[in-house]
This record gives C-alpha cells, sequence and structure tokens, in this order.
C-alpha cells in the first residue's frame, strides 16, 4: 500500500521545551486508520501541528506523497478539539462547512451554487442537514462534532486528522459518531488523537503512542505489555467491558510537561 505521509528522525519543540517529541519515525498510508495515543504533555497534539504544518520542525522531515510520488503538500482535513471553537462566532452550519473549501483559482472567497449543494449533500451525509441555516451557537456537542467532520471531508481530502472527537459528547453520539469515521475511512485516511485508548483501538488499523518519543504498533490487536512500554513511566490498567478490551491509564503526574 502507498505512503502518503513518511516523517523521518522529527524532533519538535517551543522555545520554554525544545524537545517535546524527539526522533520521531511514522509513515501513514492510504486508507490507514491510525490511532495515536499518549498521556497529557506527550506531544500528541504537537506532532499533530507538525504534519499540518503549523510548526517548523527542530531536525528530521515531513514528507507526503501521492499515488505513489512525492509532492510538497497533501490535501487534509482537520478537525480540532471542540473546546477551540467559539460557539458565539455568528456563522451557520453551512458556512462552517463551507469553509473547508479550497478557493481553486479564485482570489475572493465566493460560494457558487455546485458548492452550495455539495455542502448540503455533505451535512446529509452527516446527518445534519436540517440545521444548515442554524448558528452553531444552538448545536449540540454533538451536532457540532458533525458540522466540524463535514468541514474536514467535504474538499475530498486524501487525509483527515481528528484531535480529541470524542471529548464533550455522550457515549451514544459517540458510538455513531466512530460508525460515521468508519464509512468515511474506505475513501479516506483517518488519524485519530484520543486520550481514551479503549474506544479507538476497537477501531484502528494501526497505532502510535507519543510519549516524548514514538512506539508504533501494525494492526489493532494490542498487549498490555506493549501499552505499558509505549506508556514507559504511565502505569495501565486493563478493564474488560464486555468483547472489548478497555484500556486506563492510571494517576500519574505530568506537571513539569507545558505542551501537549
Amino acid at each position: 500500500m502507498n505512503k502518503i505521509i513518511d516523517i523521518q528522525s522529527l524532533s519538535v519543540g517551543y522555545e520554554n521545551k525544545p524537545d517535546v517529541i524527539r526522533n520521531v519515525n511514522l509513515s501513514v498510508y492510504e486508507n490507514d486508520f491510525l490511532g495515536i495515543i499518549g498521556p497529557n504533555g506527550g506531544g500528541k497534539t504537537t506532532l499533530l501541528k507538525a504534519i499540518l504544518g503549523l510548526i517548523k520542525p527542530a531536525e528530521g522531515s515531513i514528507s507526503f506523497f501521492d499515488a505513489g510520488r512525492k509532492v510538497n503538500s497533501l490535501n487534509i482535513g482537520y478537525l480540532p478539539q471542540i473546546n477551540q471553537i467559539d460557539k458565539k462566532f455568528p456563522i451557520s452550519v453551512q458556512d462552517v462547512i463551507l469553509s473547508g473549501l479550497t478557493p481553486k483559482g479564485r482570489i475572493v472567497k465566493r460560494y457558487t451554487h455546485s458548492d452550495k449543494e455539495l455542502a448540503r449533500s455533505v451535512a446529509e451525509k452527516m446527518g445534519v442537514e436540517e440545521l444548515l441555516s442554524r448558528a452553531i451557537g444552538e448545536l449540540s456537542g454533538g451536532q457540532l462534532q458533525r458540522v466540524l467532520l463535514g468541514r474536514a471531508i467535504i474538499d475530498n481530502p486524501k487525509l483527515i486528522i481528528l484531535d480529541e472527537p470524542n471529548s464533550y459528547v455522550d457515549k451514544l453520539f459517540e458510538t455513531n459518531f466512530y460508525k460515521l469515521l468508519g464509512e468515511i475511512n474506505k475513501n479516506i485516511a483517518v488519524i485519530l488523537v484520543s486520550h481514551d485508548v479503549g474506544t479507538i483501538i476497537s477501531m484502528v488499523k494501526n497505532i502510535a503512542c507519543v510519549n516524548g518519543d514514538l512506539h508504533y504498533h501494525a494492526g489493532g490487536d494490542i498487549s498490555s505489555e506493549w501499552l505499558q512500554m509505549a506508556y514507559d513511566s504511565c502505569p495501565i490498567e486493563i478493564l474488560g467491558h464486555g468483547a472489548l478490551p478497555h484500556r486506563v491509564v492510571l494517576q500519574h503526574d505530568h506537571s513539569d510537561h507545558q505542551h501537549d
């Protein structure tokens, strides 16, 4: 299977903490579903920012590929943590979804009739078609997540990145949301960051633990021994919930980390 992202010897940090992640090597493949786990402060969000080009690596490289050929950039859809969204901002559901479109060849971002029809089609897929004229401040957490997911996929990206999508939503919505992600993953690669190991382990094709460095495991059959090694100083307990193993990070102190 073709790679779409190849990360080699990547180190990224900030002025007051230069080594948030160090010597990271990672490949993401076409139609991959990569789960990224790790403790708070371990560097998950820093890795995402580097992939999205929002922060410059101190060392190493991030390469992008399309159909096996190296390219300068990749069309990536991004679903941020919901607490980063200003729900008081006066914008409609339709305009949020449309904002995910790249204005191909247009100097001014004016949406055409076909753009709006595409937004309606995406909203229907997300189950939010009846909310298109609503302001985002009127939405529940679950409805807003679906709208943001619609925004992430409207431009037909090669990859979507989701940062803690199960935050602030109830379990029923979460189950339906992951079913939707499974459908999307038939055509689009997914990187899903989550602190909830048990939830993503039932979904992912491959998994990586980021805790300063990166441990990669191909396949979703994760042992407690691998998790213990990957998390290093963060003790892990495995609980059983029916047929789904649920791994929980026990209480630990990462107060010295200032960035995630």
